[in-house]
C-alpha cells in the first residue's frame, strides 16, 4: 500500500482482529475529529509520536503484536521513504 494508506489500513485491520479495544478508538477518533483529522484514527494505532499525529506523516517505525484465535500476528509499519529504511530494518531486528 501507498505510505498514505498505509497505517490506516493497517490500523483498522489490528481493530478488526481485536489487537485494540473499542474505547482506544473512540478515543482517537474523537481527538483526532478536534484537530481536524477524524480519518486519522486508525492510523493513530500505530502513529505514537506527536509529530505523526499533527502533520500526518510516519517518522518512526512501528510495531504491533496480537493475537486472534488461529494465529499470532505482527504489524510493521515504516515510514514509505528510503531514507528511513534502515531504522525500519534496525528495529525489525530488535
Amino acid at each position: 500500500p501507498s505510505t498514505l494508506a498505509s497505517r490506516p489500513l493497517s490500523g483498522h485491520l489490528i481493530y478488526q482482529c481485536g489487537g485494540i479495544d473499542k474505547r482506544t478508538i473512540e478515543k482517537f477518533e474523537k481527538v483526532a475529529a478536534e484537530l481536524g483529522k477524524g480519518s486519522f484514527k486508525y492510523a493513530w494505532v500505530l502513529d505514537k509520536l506527536k509529530a505523526e499525529r499533527e502533520r500526518g506523516i510516519t517518522i518512526d517505525i512501528a510495531l504491533w503484536k496480537f493475537e486472534t484465535p488461529r494465529y499470532y500476528v505482527t504489524v510493521i509499519g515504516t515510514p514509505g521513504h528510503r531514507d528511513f529504511i534502515k531504522n525500519m530494518i534496525t528495529g525489525y531486528l530488535q
